[in-house]
């Protein structure tokens, strides 16, 4: 009960139980997956929130050089500054990984109580030849 402030909600992705039930994420896990679901969402996806996503799907095709590493970093910041009010972004940052992927580092504190989290998210610029 003392952390119920954190949020719960469905799970992502949509889970269904072994009783047949929606499966839900609680807590810092829902933190989490609303941070996943901001950077997988692109904008204008979402008919009724056209503004809701991540401005990174717009450089899939693009070069892996550094001005697209630089724009995919500012891009997932304006994301999460302005979707997830639950957190602060502590640290950003992205690096190559080869050809194709880009990896986006994200550490982030919770407001509510100050935990540190940290995730990363995994970005393909281009498909595998």
């Amino acid at each position: 009960m003392a952390r119920d402030f954190l949020g719960i909600g469905w799970k992502f992705p949509l889970q269904v139980t072994p009783s047949g039930r929606i499966a839900q994420s609680r807590y810092e896990q829902r933190i989490e997956e609303s941070i996943y679901l901001i950077l997988s969402t692109a904008k204008g996806e979402r008919v009724m929130l056209p503004d809701f996503g991540c401005g990174i799907h717009d450089l899939v095709f693009a070069p892996n050089s550094v001005a697209t590493i630089s724009s995919t970093v500012q891009s997932v910041r304006t994301a999460l500054t302005k979707f997830e009010p639950r957190i602060d972004v502590l640290d950003l940052n992205a690096e190559a990984q080869g050809e194709n992927l880009l990896l986006i580092r994200i550490s982030y504190r919770i407001r509510a109580n100050n935990a540190i989290g940290n995730l990363v998210y995994p970005f393909y610029v281009r498909e595998a030849a």
